[in-house]
């Protein structure tokens, strides 16, 4: 494509090629173009992956040849990036594999061209993505198919090539690469890419096919006879010594014993060839750093291969001149040359001389091969130039000895007596040539060329007479009239007589000839008025009636015939009859002048009359016409065009002219709105068809346009106005922008549909609209009346210091557009259907022209706070029809402007909601969330796809979100149910050796409660406190073996977290089952590790003791008396109860006397004790206590 050419629409393009027929010699032009334009077009991918279905289930054609070349120029040779390679490559490999088994060789051999890129791009994106095993196995089949076309017998030969090239490419794949990372290249995938533990890709057993697959190539190398394969395996080897350093001995070692021994019998220049790719290559690698340990092997092989290529050259040689000599003694033997005698006569004919060696030797007897060589062998001996001047002095030679001499037999006349001299024959032929007539034809020919040696005298110059066309001719009296008596009598002298009635008859005619001057009609009779209408109407119904027949017979002419009127005989009655109807003859014109003042006003009068009985016929040519509308459309369109011209006509005549044209065209749209079809779009056509259009009929169309019987008709006129009539274009334009802003889903849905037809390219219809959707987004931004007038008003100097206090994205309140279906300012909070009419047209425009969503994304940080709430809602449909591959979207997620940090939120969260991301979207979003320190609500739908680094890194930040309200729980809710394992039934009860689901990306429930209280700072004690109390309320994982995991896992940790002991209170709370463990194992723990050194732990120990007394009581006892006391200073209620369990449990009775001092011997405490209420479970002490102790209410069990 040339430099200068205009760009060409790959859309437009294609749905040419796809509408022209199929096959043909225009769609392969027109696919040709399409090629060129979309090799850097930014849509490859895109049309690529729309046309990938097609390839399926088809015969060949031409369609889809080019769509699978086009697939792979993306996939192989595009600048495409490799992520969006990838992509295509996934797409397309089911396609791909089963086009493997299709009939047309040629089809196979660019599929097999396709899957060298294929097997490496998706074999390093398998290796991340762990959990997507169909494409492996995919891949895996296609592979064993394309190898078997290496193997097999009778495999077509580029096929085969082909296949050898992917096998290699396999190779490379399934080897080991540089095993410094240093040195690593990503863009080489290799083994050292699959993770030891993958779950469906073995390292091991690829390395052993690549290695098994390499001696292959190297047994083909050393069997086969064919050069283009040996050619295809080594141009590839460079490339492997290359990237797989540690094959480099292997591939020097095989190229060093290789001889050209079952090249025998290939022509020498094969053989030689082959022999310098070896040498090429086997330098090649003695010049890079792998090779250098190997230069003395090389070279030792180079040298040894010298010396078989001179032996191979000096054997060539000699089998060349020995068969130059055989061949030589050939021809010699072949035409022996005797002495003539003297006396023998000299020849009079010439008698051609035997070509060298043609005497008699059949040279087919020769093999073909060494003919071939002593052709070059004799081509070899002669320098360039000797060569030139040799072929020129052959075809030299060839061109004197072709001339033709004309055979003696072919000149009639002749006899066979011996042929004469040169001169006389010539002669004699020239004078006989003269005698006939000229030959014609292939005759005439050969006969020219045989006299070319001696050109004959020209012949005389004949006058041509041009042939006479008969219809121009001049004919005369006597030739219209051929009479032989006539004739006769005329030339002998006698008349024939005349008639003398006849002779009276034309003296008669020749005086009614003479021109009339003193001529003049009689008058016409006076008719009245009623007869004059009378008379009107019966010559409409004859000229109406009469047309019936002039329409059957407009049908049978010819319309390809060049004299064909362009107006037909209907048009011509309907002309005749509007005409009668609207040029008004007012006979008193004349007389005005002629008339005094008595009698203007019967004048007026007069006048009067006549325009009434105009107006009559017109209400009856209106009625005529509104009978049948859709059928007299003709006749109604004819009517409208000659009033508007006699309006105009009569207007330059009398300002005072009253004009007609309105007035009977509102009378035929108010009588078409009675009985009209809302789907006939004849009225349409008519109104197109007007040479004026009416601020009035326009204004009928837009209420057309929101009726529902009449909705089709009215955006159909306003389209066609847009379309065809440049004079109506803009307010017909402006109409139907104005109506994508209607209240009414459907009005408004087919306004936006209307107009999305002139996007992208239609001018200037596609301009005009952008404005205006752009307008209606900036509306949105625009400032409220009431948030204006709460505001203090502030005195200004000038204008500018108003528009300098304007916040960004707004505007003037002037320059904001209005429509009459929209409020002049906006509800807030907002309205979603009125936020709705702002957007609607822009998000359907953003499905054709992507660019939109740069706008929305740029308005959306300067609207008001409910504005963004409901936008983010309303454009749920947009981002679900673009899809999470949508180009455009990925890239606003990553380069969104500030102030949009919701809205891409919302986009991300519609791509996750019905499906799990990719592993694209995921690295894309962990990336923004470093780069851009974006909310953790970022995270959350992606957090299920990260690993459990990722997972136990970000979900800290996750859990700060937590503020008390019901939506950030629900969303970590989820969170937890998503990266949280549920145990097994048996979990706690068994044992079992079965491996824990996905235990490399999910946390354990466990673990998670664990790492709650582990990052409790980093959280935040009240948001961890709502984690833990979410963790509590999913029952069917935290069970209550559960919790006691996590009690022993917590209780083991140098420093006890801050909420261990709220979290011990809720889970005794929830399940009693737990109030053994803690009572025999956990607070005697607790009490080892001196828990009152940390003042709100000890303050939740003595809480829970109170909590599950007395089960208690044992692990109360292990306490220091300082403690203990402190205790039952807390508890009161404790101490009767501890006094009276050591009472029934103690035997030595020094320590129950301890324990009495600090209980009391008596009872006279109790009575004080229980004047005042004890605190319950869930109540506080009257001692302030930490705020993060606070316990909810407890979960039932």
């Amino acid at each position: 494509m040339s430099a200068n050419a205009a760009p060409v629409d790959p859309l437009t393009q294609f749905s040419l090629a796809l509408a022209a027929p199929a096959d043909s010699k225009e769609q392969a032009e027109l696919l040709s173009t399409l090629r060129e334009s979309l090799e850097n077009h930014p849509s490859l991918s895109i049309l690529c992956s729309t046309l990938i279905n097609t390839l399926s289930g088809t015969g060949d054609s031409l369609m889809k040849t080019w769509v699978l070349n086009l697939l792979h120029f993306a996939i192989c040779k595009s600048n495409l990036s490799a992520e969006a390679r990838t992509q295509l490559a996934d797409q397309s490999l089911e396609v791909l594999a089963g086009l493997l088994n299709d009939g047309n060789i040629n089809t196979v051999k660019v599929v097999v061209q396709c899957f060298p890129t294929v097997y490496a791009l998706l074999f390093r994106s398998l290796c991340v993505n762990r959990s997507n095993r169909k494409p492996w196995d995919i891949l895996t089949q296609a592979k064993a198919r394309i190898l078997e076309f290496v193997w097999a017998p009778h495999v077509n030969a580029g096929l085969r090539i082909s296949a050898v090239k992917f096998m290699q490419r396999v190779i490379l794949v399934q080897t080991r690469g540089i095993n410094d990372p240093r040195l690593q290249n990503k863009d080489d995938p290799n083994l050292n890419m699959v993770p030891s533990d993958h779950p469906f890709i073995s390292a091991q057993a690829l390395e052993q096919e690549g290695l098994k697959l390499l001696e292959g190539v190297i047994t083909t190398l050393y069997t086969s006879n064919n050069p283009d394969m040996l050619s295809a395996i080594l141009n590839s080897w460079a490339n492997l010594i290359k990237r797989r350093p540690a094959l480099v001995e292997l591939v020097v070692s095989t190229l060093v014993q290789w001889t050209p021994v079952k090249l025998e019998g290939q022509p020498a220049s094969v053989i030689r060839s082959a022999e310098k790719t070896i040498r090429i290559l086997l330098t090649h690698i003695s010049r890079t750093p792998q090779g250098h340990p190997f230069v003395g092997q090389i070279q030792s092989a180079l040298a040894a291969q010298a010396a078989r290529m001179e032996q191979a050259v000096a054997e060539e040689k000699a089998r060349r001149a020995a068969a130059a000599e055989a061949s030589k003694k050939r021809t010699n033997t072949a035409t022996p040359v005797t002495e003539a005698p003297e006396s023998k006569r000299p020849k009079l004919e010439h008698e051609p001389v035997p070509a060298l060696g043609a005497g008699g030797f059949d040279f087919s007897a020769l093999p073909a091969t060494l003919v071939t060589d002593l052709i070059v062998a004799n081509l070899q001996a002669h320098t360039e130039n000797a060569l030139i001047g040799l072929v020129q002095a052959y075809r030299h030679k060839k061109a004197t000895t072709s001339i033709p001499v004309p055979a003696v037999a072919e000149i009639p006349g002749l006899s066979s007596t011996p042929p004469p001299s040169r001169g006389s024959t010539a002669e004699h032929v020239a004078s006989v040539s003269a005698q006939r007539p000229p030959p014609s034809g292939p005759r005439a020919d050969r006969e020219k060329k045989a006299k070319s040696v001696t050109p004959p005298p020209p012949p005389a110059p004949v006058k041509i007479e041009e042939p006479v066309d008969p219809l121009k001719m001049d004919i005369d009296d006597e030739e219209m009239e051929y009479e032989p008596d006539r004739l006769n009598l005329e030339i002998s002298g006698e008349a024939e007589p005349i008639d003398e009635a006849e002779a009276a008859l034309d003296h008669a005619m020749e005086e009614a000839e003479l021109p009339i001057t003193d001529f003049k009609l009689p008058p016409a009779r006076e008719l009245d008025a009623d007869d004059r209408e009378v008379l009107m109407r019966k010559a409409i119904t004859r000229i109406r009636e009469g047309a019936k027949e002039l329409v059957a017979a407009e049908g049978a002419l010819d319309a390809s015939d060049p004299h064909h009127l362009r107006t037909t005989p209907a048009d011509m009655w309907m002309l005749l009859l509007v005409r009668m109807v609207t040029r008004v003859s007012d006979p008193s014109i004349e007389q005005e002048a002629n008339e005094d003042e008595t009698k203007a006003d019967d004048a007026v009068v007069k006048r009067s009359e006549i325009y009434d009985r105009q107006d009559r016929l017109r209400h009856a040519l209106c009625e005529y016409i509104m009978a049948d509308f859709s059928g007299r459309i003709r006749l109604a369109t004819t009517w409208m065009n000659e009033e508007w011209y006699n309006d105009r006509i009569r207007r330059q005549q009398d300002r005072a002219w009253q004009p007609n044209y309105e007035t009977w065209l509102n009378q035929i749209v108010a009588a078409y709105q009675t009985h009209a079809e809302g789907k006939d779009r004849t009225f349409s056509r008519f109104l197109l068809d007007l040479p004026a259009v009416p601020q009035d009929v326009l204004n009928l169309l837009r209420e057309s346009c929101v009726e529902p019987e009449r909705r089709q008709m009215g955006f159909a006129a306003l389209r066609e106005f847009v379309s065809q009539r440049p004079s109506l274009r803009a307010e017909a334009m402006n109409m139907l922008l104005e109506l994508t802003t209607h209240p009414d889903k459907i009005t408004r849905g087919a306004a936006i549909n209307t107009v999305k037809r002139w996007i992208p390219d239609v001018q200037p219809m596609a301009d005009m609209i952008r404005d205006f959707a752009l307008q209606l987004l900036r509306r949105l931004q625009s400032r409220p009346k009431q948030a204006e007038e709460e505001k203090p008003e502030k005195p200004q100097t000038n204008g500018a210091d108003h528009e300098e206090n304007m916040e960004d994205g707004q505007l003037p309140q002037e320059d904001i557009i209005q429509t009459p279906y929209l409020p002049e300012q906006l509800e807030l909070p907002a309205v979603n259907a009125q936020i709705l009419q702002h957007v609607e047209l822009l998000f359907a425009l953003s499905t054709k022209v992507p660019e939109f969503l740069d706008e929305i994304f740029a308005a959306y940080g300067g609207m008001e706070e409910t504005v963004q709430e409901t936008v983010q809602q309303l454009i749920t449909p947009l981002v679900r029809a673009l899809g999470p591959t949508h180009g455009k979207l990925l890239t606003l997620l990553r380069t969104f402007p500030p102030g949009a940090e919701s809205l891409a939120l919302r986009v991300l969260t519609i791509f996750t909601e019905t499906g799990r991301p990719s592993a694209q979207l995921v690295a894309l979003v962990k990336s923004l969330v470093n780069e851009r320190d974006l909310d953790a609500r970022f995270l959350i739908p992606i957090i299920a796809e990260m690993d459990k680094a990722d997972i136990v890194r970000h979900l800290p930040r996750i859990v700060s979100i937590l503020n008390g309200t019901p939506e950030p729980k629900q969303l970590v809710r989820s969170v937890f149910s998503s990266i949280v394992t549920t145990p097994p039934e048996t979990f706690g009860k068994v044992t079992s050796n079965l491996p824990r689901v996905r235990q490399s990306e999910l946390l354990t429930p466990a673990e998670l409660m664990v790492l709650l209280h582990e990052s409790e700072r980093e959280i935040g004690l009240r948001s961890a406190i709502e984690a833990i109390s979410i963790c509590f309320s999913m029952t069917d994982i935290y069970r209550s073996e559960i919790l006691g995991v996590v009690m022993n896992q917590l209780v083991d940790v140098p420093n006890l977290p801050t909420l261990f002991m709220r979290t011990v209170i809720q889970a005794v709370t929830t399940y009693r089952s737990l109030r053994g463990f803690v009572s025999t194992t956990l607070l005697s723990r607790l009490i080892t590790k001196k828990i009152w050194t940390n003042p709100p732990l000890w303050e939740g120990f003595i809480r829970c003791a109170k909590l599950i007394a007395p089960q208690s009581f044992g692990a109360l006892l292990q306490l220091p008396k300082e403690q203990l006391r402190e205790v039952v200073e807390k508890q009161p209620t404790l101490k009767a109860e501890l006094r009276e369990h050591v009472m029934k449990k103690g035997t030595n009775k020094a320590r129950v006397a301890g324990y009495l001092d600090i209980f009391g011997e008596d009872d006279s405490s109790t009575p004080a004790a229980a004047a005042s209420p004890a605190p319950s479970a869930g109540e506080s002490t009257p001692q302030p206590e930490p705020e993060p102790l606070l316990v909810e209410p407890a979960q039932s069990s």
